[in-house]
């Protein structure tokens, strides 16, 4: 869209016309400040109290300063930026100034899609939000990441492979919009070394938004999404916010970044505020902290900068679930943010306004005939009594937004003081209306947040706790003496099973990887000694001629057929793959398989074990890696033939089992909690998509296992992905 003149100035500030004041506190904002905060106001102490001694500034006495000379430094900053606010303008993109709560949703959530009826549900996702706290303004779908890279389908593939392909994301965006929230999509520079796509992401992304009808693209680990993203989909007739996941660092994206991920917000006893939100009072910032136990810091920063808050539960299939007491706070803060949208985003928002309470930080957001004030404390400990006084003008009335009630003030001097109660690391909301302001929905807010205020914030626990997850049951087969055909016996024996999960995230946080039946809670690491009952394995994994011949007799077709055995031509295998591995079977497919066979899909100690012997071995062969032992990896964009299961005798292990590591990822445990399921893959692949490490990594050591998601078979298919079966000895 082409700025009209008068549209290309910058912002003006009003208030500094005529005479300036003396400077009492000089900061000498400089025009490169590149932080994600500002300096806040008051100088901080010399040694040794620079680290302890925060209670020594003083921000009251400090704020007008700090306020004229951030002013000043606005005004050059977004000179030297070129500022064009044209965007922010656009009717069709401000829906973003008012996309208060936002959510990444992980694709696979359980809340989202049912994979027993194969169906979305979107109701139901959105229904649990609003439950727990107030529902959503905008979503992200994500369905790339953590998975992408387990086989060459790119960024752009994946989405036609989830359940009804495009056309089912269309419908999922109308019963998003159908409930009033906005969707994103994803997009990511880092996805070079899986297929080519042959255009532009910008041009392929906008393609997608104009064919789902999505509202906003997400760009993953960008700082600043590029402009061509931005004029691609004007140019298809849809236009977008775009939407950063990191702080934008070419500050001159502000002009068409209208929104943004926050980050990393200091925890200081002054409350931070946001540089981006400074410099354009309008442009939203979702604040995110994915892995935050405590939310108070961030919600209280958000309240403090009416920002809004990406409340990002499901992160890569580990659940952090908002406290009852954060889920509460972030209905609160909702609830106010929204009912004074506009206000939310006045350009002349002054933060630090003035406070009467030691730690009790105030923002003051005016608008016509209106203002409120977004008040924090800081304090650990209730704080009573009078809080702010402000300039009175006769005929105003004054209402505590906060807990929903008038408020009488106190009034002398020109000025109204007024009284409320704020919780230990609590919050506040004075709202005044001018003689004549009229607000016809103002008494039934005024009542929701009476009904919330019933409940105080620190009466609710604030203590998080992982959610359990339930390893899938595999039926014991008819119990058999000797090793069938093709297939290997393991003895019964003591065995140390050892192994971790290599997620690229979490860490050591509880709720990563699996929790085994022996476990209390999810974890990386796990290690048990086990008495192993007898049991026989498939020599190899499952061939293509093999699994032929089960489609041949059982006539098998699965409900879900998108992707199944992609691989083959006419239905059968193509010449040469015979004896290769079957692959792009779901887990489902490949429980089938072994149903038919009388066999089932291993354990994963039993598939480890199998691998390892007694001995704690690295790989089948003995602790060295031997190159000769596996096939040569594949760093190219595109899937290669996997090679023939019997191809590498060298990687069989102490008990003749061939083919465990490094052709195809072998299906064995599936385990599920209340929002993901996951599968146990064993053995790597040859596969190594390269130039990011964001994708699936490998894990060819015996100690390591890989954590799949899953969600339906049209998208759990995989070409580097098969399987072999157990039976059950006497």
């Amino acid at each position: 869209m082409t700025a009209s003149p008068e549209n290309t100035a910058p912002p003006t500030d009003s208030r500094d016309d005529g005479e300036r004041p003396e400077i009492r506190t000089e900061y000498k904002f400089s025009h490169v400040t590149t932080q994600r905060y500002l300096p806040t106001p008051g100088k901080a102490p010399g040694w040794p109290f620079a680290e302890i001694g925060h209670w020594k500034m003083d921000v009251n006495g400090t704020a007008g300063d700090w306020l004229r000379e951030l002013r000043d430094w606005r005004r050059e900053h977004l000179t030297r930026i070129g500022y064009d606010d044209a965007n922010y303008k656009r009717p069709e993109l401000q829906w973003a100034q008012r996309n208060f709560v936002h959510a990444q949703m992980m694709i696979e959530d359980r809340y989202f899609y049912d994979a027993a009826v194969g169906k979305y549900t979107v109701d139901r996702y959105l229904d649990d939000l609003e439950e727990r706290f107030g529902g959503l303004d905008s979503v992200l779908l994500w369905y790339i990441y953590p998975n992408i890279g387990i086989d060459d389908r790119n960024q752009f593939d994946l989405i036609h492979d989830l359940p009804g392909g495009v056309e089912g994301i269309r419908g999922v965006v109308a019963d998003f919009h159908r409930r009033g929230v906005k969707v994103f999509l994803p997009t990511m520079p880092w996805d070079n070394g899986t297929r080519e796509q042959g255009e532009a992401d910008w041009l392929a992304i906008a393609r997608l938004v104009k064919e789902t009808g999505a509202d906003g693209i997400n760009g993953d680990t960008y700082n600043g999404v590029p402009r061509a993203f931005f004029d691609a989909c004007d140019a298809l007739g849809r236009p977008v916010v775009v939407q950063p996941e990191s702080t934008i660092s070419a500050e001159e994206h502000l002009i068409w970044n209208v929104q943004s991920w926050g980050k990393k917000v200091p925890a200081d006893v002054i409350p931070s505020v946001a540089k981006f939100k400074w410099l354009e009072p309008r442009h939203m910032i979702n604040y995110e902290n994915r892995w935050g136990r405590d939310r108070s810091n961030d919600l209280q920063y958000i309240f403090f900068n009416g920002v809004g808050y990406n409340a990002w539960e499901n992160i890569w299939g580990i659940w952090n679930q908002f406290t009852p007491r954060d889920a509460a706070t972030l209905r609160r803060i909702a609830a106010v943010e929204r009912k004074f949208a506009p206000l939310m985003v006045s350009m002349d928002w002054q933060p630090y306004a003035a406070t009467l309470q030691a730690g009790v930080f105030a923002s003051r957001f005016p608008g016509d005939g209106m203002t409120l004030w977004n008040i924090v404390n800081r304090n650990e400990y209730e704080v009573d009594g009078e809080q702010i006084a402000v300039d009175h003008i006769e005929g105003t009335r004054y209402f505590d937004a906060w807990n929903g009630v008038a408020l009488q003030p106190r009034l002398a001097d020109g000025k109204a003081t007024l009284t409320t109660t704020l919780e230990g690391k609590g919050y506040g909301a004075v709202l005044a209306l001018e003689a004549g302001t009229q607000d016809p929905d103002l008494e039934a807010f005024l009542e929701l947040m009476k009904g919330f205020a019933r409940t105080p914030l620190q009466s609710l626990s604030n203590q998080w706790k992982s959610i359990p997850q339930t390893l899938v049951e595999i039926a014991r087969t008819a119990p058999v003496a000797k090793a069938p055909e093709s297939m290997v016996a393991i003895p019964a024996g003591e065995f140390d099973f050892v192994v971790g999960g290599i997620e690229i995230e979490g860490q050591t946080w509880e709720g990563v990887d699996f929790q085994y039946p022996w476990e209390n809670s999810a974890r990386r690491g796990h290690r048990r000694r086990m008495q192993m009952r007898a049991f026989h394995i498939d020599r190899t994994p499952v061939t293509n001629e093999q699994f032929k011949r089960f489609i041949d007799q059982s006539g098998y077709r699965p409900r879900d057929s998108h992707n199944f055995l992609r691989h083959w031509v006419e239905g059968a295998p193509a010449a040469g793959w015979e004896n290769k591995p079957v692959t792009w079977v779901s887990i489902e497919d490949a429980r089938a398989y072994a149903r038919w066979a009388g066999k089932r899909l291993p354990h994963e100690w039993e598939w480890q074990y199998a691998a390892q012997g007694n001995d704690g071995r690295a790989y089948p062969w003995g602790n060295a890696w031997n190159a000769a032992a596996v096939p040569a990896p594949n760093r190219g964009r595109r899937l290669l033939p996997p090679a023939d299961v019997d191809a590498h005798p060298a990687g069989a292990s102490t008990f003749g089992v061939l083919d465990l590591v490094g052709n195809v990822w072998q299906w064995t445990d599936e385990y599920f909690d209340s929002h993901t399921r996951a599968a146990v893959l064993r053995g790597g692949s040859a596969y190594r998509p390269q130039t990011s490490h964001w994708y699936f990594p490998q894990a060819y050591r015996l100690d390591q296992h890989g954590k799949y998601l899953l969600m339906a078979p049209c998208k759990d298919r995989s070409g580097s992905v098969g399987f072999r079966c157990v039976v059950d000895a006497e």
